[in-house]
C-alpha cells in the first residue's frame, strides 16, 4: 500500500509536470511547522536556479494546478517559494479505511520471507541473571517481534554460555565441599545419580564462592595468591576434563544444565521473552576440530606466537584490528572459536539471510573480528548480513552501572520484583477495592510495560539512568502512560456497548475537529513508523510513535464529548476512531513485548 507521503508527492509531482517543471520537484515531507500546515513541499526552491525563475512564481503555478484536487483541503504558496499542504478530511478517512483492509495495516512486506537469526539473551548457565542481561533480552525480543510483523522469518537463539570456566569452578568447589560424591571417586564404575547433588539456590551460592576463591585480592599475601592460582588451575583442568568427555564431569555438567535451564526459562518468561532455540557453546564443541582443520588446510589460519589466528585487518582500517584468535597456544578454544563454529552451523542448518547479535556494546571489536573472519573463511556467504547491535548500560542515579544498595550487581529477578511491588502499591492506592488477584495481575502487566518501555524508548547504544519513579509514572513518556491511555479507550468502548452500541461495526466518518484530524493523520503513519523501526532495528521508533499517538488521542479525548454526543453518526465515528486507535496501540505494544490490562 502506498504511503500518504508517496500519494501526496505523486499528486504534487503531477502538478509540477503540468506546469512545465520536473515532476521530481514534487517530493513532499511532513511539515516542520504543524501550526501552519500538515505537509510541505520545497521543490520550487530547488527548481528556481534550473528554470531561471523566482521560486514563489513556480510555487504559485503549482498551487493553482492543485486548487481543484480533492485530495487537498488547501495548498498555499508561501514566499519565498514554499508549498504548504493540508489534506482533506475525506482523504484521511478513506486512507485509514483502506489501511485497515490491508494485511499488516499497510506495512510493505518483502516479496519472499527472508530468514533472520537473532542471537540475544546470552545468559551464562549456573549464574543468576543480573540487571546487565535485561537490555539484550528485551531489545532482541522486540526486534524479533518487529521483524516478524514486517514479514520476516525470525529465529531467536539464546546462545548460552554453558561450556566455559564457570563449569570447572563449580565442579572444583563441589569437590571441595563433597569429596565423598561418586563423581570424584576414580574407582567408581556404576551409574551416576539421576538426582542432582545441588539445587539452583545452591548454585547461586557455589559459583560466586568458587569465583572468589580463584581470584586473589590486590593486597593478598603470597600464600593467598598461590592458593588462588592453584584453585584456578584445578578449575581449568576440570573444565578441560568436562569438555574432553570425562563421564563423571559430564554427569555434573548435565546436572548443572538440568537445574539451571528451568530457572533461566522462569526468569525470561517473567519478562515475556521467548527463544526458538536454546543452544549454547556446547552445541558446537564437536564441530570445532573440523572447522579448525578446514581453516588450516585452506590457508586462512596460521600460527602466531603459538596461537592459531586469522588475519582480519584491512588496508583501509582507520584503527588497528587485531587478528581473530581461533585457538590459544595451549590449544584451547575461545569465544571467537565458538561464535565462528556457531555461524558455520547456522548457515548449514538455516541458510539465514542475516544473523544479528544483541549484547553489550563493549563487545564491538570482538564481533568485528568474528564477522570479518567468517566472511574471509567463507563460513558465511558474502551476502549474509552479519550485524552487531550493541547496547549501552543501565546506570543508577549516580550515572554509574546500576548496583544494589550494598554495592553488588542486582539480580534481574530482584529488579523485576521491585518494579512489580512499586506498581502494585500504585494500583491498590488508586483502586483499593480491586480484588487481590486482579491487582497482582494488573500490577505485573503494568510493571512489565514500565520496565520494557523505559528501556526500549532509548536508543539501544545509549546508556540510560534507571529511575523507578519516572518509569512507573502514569504521566509522561512511560509505559504506564501508554497503558493508561489504552485502558481509557477500553472503558469508553465498553460503556458504548453497554448502551447498546456496536463498537466493532462502527463506521469512521470525516474528522470534524483539528484534534480528530491530527489523530487520524497519526494513524496513517503507522506503517512508516514500523517499517522504519524494522529497517533500523530500532524499537525506540515504535515507542516514539505510540507516545505521539497517546498524546494525539488524549488531546482528542479532552476536547470531544464522545459518549455524550447527541448526533448518532458523529458518536459512531468517534467510537470507530477509538477502536482503530486501540488496534494500533495493541499491535505496537505486542511488538514491544507487553500487554494491556482491562483496567488500572
Amino acid at each position: 500500500m502506498e504511503k500518504v507521503l508517496e500519494l501526496i508527492s505523486k499528486e504534487v509531482g503531477d502538478a509540477f509536470e503540468a506546469a512545465g517543471y520536473d515532476r521530481e520537484l514534487g517530493r513532499a515531507t511532513l511539515s516542520n511547522r504543524p501550526d501552519l500546515c500538515e505537509y510541505q513541499c520545497n521543490g520550487a526552491m530547488a527548481g528556481a536556479k534550473k528554470y531561471g525563475k523566482a521560486p514563489f512564481m513556480i510555487a504559485d503555478e503549482v498551487a493553482e494546478k492543485l486548487g481543484s484536487n480533492e485530495m487537498f483541503e488547501k495548498v498555499e504558496s508561501v514566499k519565498p517559494g514554499f508549498l504548504n499542504i493540508t489534506v482533506s478530511g475525506d482523504f484521511a478517512r478513506s486512507y485509514i479505511v483502506r489501511m485497515l483492509h490491508e494485511r499488516r495495516m499497510g506495512v510493505t512486506l518483502p516479496g519472499h520471507e527472508p530468514t533472520y537469526i537473532l542471537d540475544y539473551g546470552g545468559a551464562n548457565v549456573a549464574k543468576p541473571l543480573h540487571v546487565g542481561h535485561l537490555r539484550p533480552a528485551i531489545i532482541g525480543e522486540a526486534v524479533k517481534r518487529i521483524l516478524k510483523y514486517t514479514g520476516h522469518k525470525v529465529i531467536g537463539d539464546i546462545h548460552m554460555g554453558d561450556w566455559g570456566l564457570q563449569m570447572g569452578l563449580i565442579i572444583t568447589e563441589l569437590k571441595c565441599r563433597h569429596p565423598e560424591l561418586p563423581y570424584f571417586d576414580p574407582e567408581f564404575t556404576g551409574a551416576y545419580p539421576k538426582e542432582s547433588p545441588f539445587t539452583i539456590e545452591d548454585l547461586a551460592e557455589i559459583y560466586p564462592a568458587a569465583s572468589a576463591k580463584s581470584k586473589a585480592p590486590e593486597d593478598a599475601s603470597e600464600e593467598q595468591k598461590a592458593a588462588a592460582d592453584a584453585y584456578k588451575k584445578e578449575a581449568l583442568e576440570a573444565t578441560k576434563r568436562m569438555q574432553d568427555g570425562d563421564k563423571a564431569y559430564r554427569a555434573i555438567w548435565h546436572h548443572i544444565m538440568n537445574v539451571s535451564l528451568p530457572d533461566l526459562k522462569k526468569n525470561y518468561d517473567s519478562l515475556d521473552v521467548h527463544f526458538d532455540l536454546w543452544k549454547g557453546e556446547s552445541d558446537v564443541h564437536d564441530v570445532i576440530p573440523g572447522m579448525v582443520d578446514y581453516m588450516k588446510q585452506h590457508g586462512y589460519a596460521h600460527e602466531s606466537q603459538g596461537a592459531l589466528v586469522v588475519d582480519v585487518a584491512r588496508e583501509d582500517d582507520a584503527k588497528e584490528i587485531p587478528p581473530c584468535m581461533i585457538l590459544k597456544s595451549d590449544g584451547a578454544a575461545l569465544y571467537a572459536t565458538t561464535d565462528l563454529a556457531t555461524i558455520q552451523e547456522r548457515m548449514k542448518q538455516y541458510h539465514p539471510d542475516a544473523i544479528y547479535y544483541f549484547t553489550d556494546k563493549r563487545q564491538s571489536l570482538h564481533f568485528e573480528q568474528v564477522f570479518r573472519a567468517a566472511k574471509k573463511t567463507k563460513l558465511a556467504l558474502p551476502e549474509t548480513d552479519l550485524k552487531f547491535i550493541g547496547n549501552g548500560t543501565i546506570n543508577g542515579p549516580d550515572g554509574k552501572p546500576f548496583k544494589t544498595r550494598d554495592g553488588g550487581v542486582m539480580h534481574l529477578e530482584t529488579l523485576v520484583q521491585e518494579v512489580g511491588d512499586k506498581m502494585y502499591d500504585k494500583i491498590k492506592q488508586s483502586n483499593p477495592d480491586m480484588p487481590e488477584d486482579e491487582a497482582r495481575s494488573t500490577a505485573k502487566k503494568v510493571a512489565l510495560s514500565a520496565l520494557k518501555y523505559g528501556d526500549l524508548s532509548n536508543q539501544a547504544a545509549k546508556d540510560y539512568i534507571f529511575d523507578i519513579d519516572r518509569f512507573t509514572s502514569f504521566e509522561g513518556d512511560t509505559g504506564p502512560y501508554i497503558l493508561y491511555t489504552m485502558v481509557r479507550i477500553k472503558s469508553i468502548l465498553k460503556k458504548y456497548e453497554a448502551e447498546g452500541g456496536d463498537a466493532k461495526g462502527a463506521k469512521l466518518g470525516n474528522p470534524d475537529s483539528p484534534a480528530m484530524k491530527s489523530l487520524m493523520l497519526l494513524i496513517t503513519r503507522f506503517s512508516d513508523a514500523i517499517e522504519s523501526a524494522a529497517a533500523d532495528l530500532a524499537p525506540n521508533k515504535v515507542c516514539a510513535y505510540i507516545y505521539d499517538l497517546g498524546n494525539a488521542f488524549n488531546s482528542f479525548y479532552h476536547g470531544t464529548r464522545i459518549l455524550a454526543e447527541e448526533d448518532a453518526s458523529k458518536k459512531e465515528s468517534y467510537i470507530a476512531l477509538l477502536s482503530i486507535t486501540l488496534k494500533i496501540f495493541e499491535t505496537c505494544i505486542d511488538m514491544l513485548g507487553f500487554t494491556c490490562p482491562e483496567k488500572m
